[in-house]
């Protein structure tokens, strides 16, 4: 407690703390507004009714602003999926202008984090259609429509809002991160997944009291998450050190080098960047299909989008695993790593500067990525798994 208190006392870091507490805020606040014209009661019964679907798994993304229809429903999805193209675009060198900017250092990033920006408007303004159209096609069973009075003026009014929404808070992601403390975007996804626990578990506490799950399962079921917490925390310190040696070299008077150093390389680089990559792609296709959900292709493909399918879930755990490394690739450059070296009289004992060492650490990079994609690949099914095999009668992710 004291080491916290004395953090407070850094008035930069104080400062910092406090933008990133009051910017999470705002965004919980806007989550909460819900856009004109929705039947709240029967929005709140059909998400009830499809907690197990992507549908419900959007909504923990989004930090339950989703089941909502409320003005940041599309959080930051649209921006992330935008990030995913302009990435794939840029590696696979398709314009010529993406690489020179590349080039370009800062200011070239800048250019293409305003690429990015466009680019996320027109992404979200479309995603926002295809939301529109589908809650107002949806109702739960039984029940009333979920926009009684979805007429044109309906239609331009929300998509506006949601675009609008998203924009914002994307704008308000990079603030944090700019501002504040850690990455923006990853910080409002957090807060929404957090706010829904306390809810989760006095779910599960009510569930076990009615006996609708066994004392057994609900004690399983604790132990479990705190079993991941604990392997999670130990993935993301776990490190390959790569030994460096630097050769002594004489400057004048003075001898610089001699000494031994290590190269840290995580078990998982990426984090939950490559589950919330595979989320973004996957709620591409879904969007389309609402344009024409009664459609027979539409039918099929929200049949094989079903959580408990096991194709989608095997397509699941190989786009986390495609974007681990994807996203190793974009963060870590071997040859780069090997130049600096190279250039600074460092080597990796038995091994030869330059190419053989850019070749040897992406190889080292190669190995240990696989064994923290599969494990983030696992994390990311087990809540299927455990309402599946468990019975758990809501979505139990984050």
């Amino acid at each position: 407690m004291q080491q916290i208190t004395d953090l407070f006392k850094i008035q930069d870091l104080k400062r910092r703390v406090l933008f990133v507490i009051g910017a999470l805020a705002v965004y919980r606040l806007g989550a909460s507004i819900p856009i004109p014209g929705i039947n709240t009661a029967a929005l709140k019964a059909l998400f009830a009714a499809n907690q197990g679907s992507l549908l419900g798994f959007l909504d923990i993304f989004s930090g339950g602003a989703l089941g909502k229809f409320s003005i940041f429903s599309m959080g930051v999805m649209p921006y992330i999926n935008a990030s995913i193209i302009m990435s794939l675009v840029q590696g696979a060198h398709i314009f010529p202008v993406l690489d020179r900017l590349q080039k370009e250092g800062e200011t070239g990033r800048r250019k293409i984090t305003q690429f990015t920006r466009i680019f996320t408007l027109f992404l979200a303004a479309f995603q926002s259609l295809g939301l529109t159209i589908a809650l107002t096609k949806m109702s739960p069973a039984g029940g009333a429509p979920i926009a009684p009075n979805a007429d044109l003026a309906f239609y331009f009014v929300t998509v506006l809002t949601l675009t609008t929404g998203t924009i914002f808070v994307m704008w308000l992601g990079e603030q944090i991160t700019e501002r504040g403390i850690g990455n923006g975007i990853s910080l409002i996804i957090f807060a929404g997944i957090v706010d829904r626990l306390p809810s989760a578990v006095m779910s599960m506490i009510k569930l076990v009291q009615i006996e609708e799950i066994s004392l057994l399962t609900g004690i399983l079921i604790v132990a479990i998450v705190f079993l991941v917490v604990g392997l999670v925390i130990w993935i993301e310190t776990a490190q390959r050190k790569i030994p460096i040696q630097y050769a002594q070299r004489q400057v004048g008077r003075k001898m610089y080098g001699g000494v031994s150093t290590f190269l840290p390389l995580k078990v998982d680089q990426s984090g939950v960047i490559a589950v919330i990559f595979a989320v973004s792609l996957l709620s591409v296709p879904y969007t389309i299909t609402q344009f024409n959900p009664n459609s027979a292709w539409a039918q099929k493909v929200m049949a094989f989008m079903n959580h408990g399918n096991i194709a989608y879930q095997l397509m699941y755990v190989a786009l986390i695993v495609f974007f681990c490394y994807f996203y190793n690739s974009v963060s870590i450059n071997p040859k780069d790593l090997a130049e600096n070296m190279k250039k600074w009289g460092g080597f990796v004992p038995g091994i030869r500067p330059g190419d053989p060492t850019a070749h040897y650490i992406e190889w080292v990079m190669n190995r240990i990525t696989l064994g923290g994609a599969l494990f983030v690949a696992m994390l990311a099914v087990l809540p299927d798994y455990m309402r599946a095999r468990l019975n758990v009668p809501f979505y139990f992710g984050g």
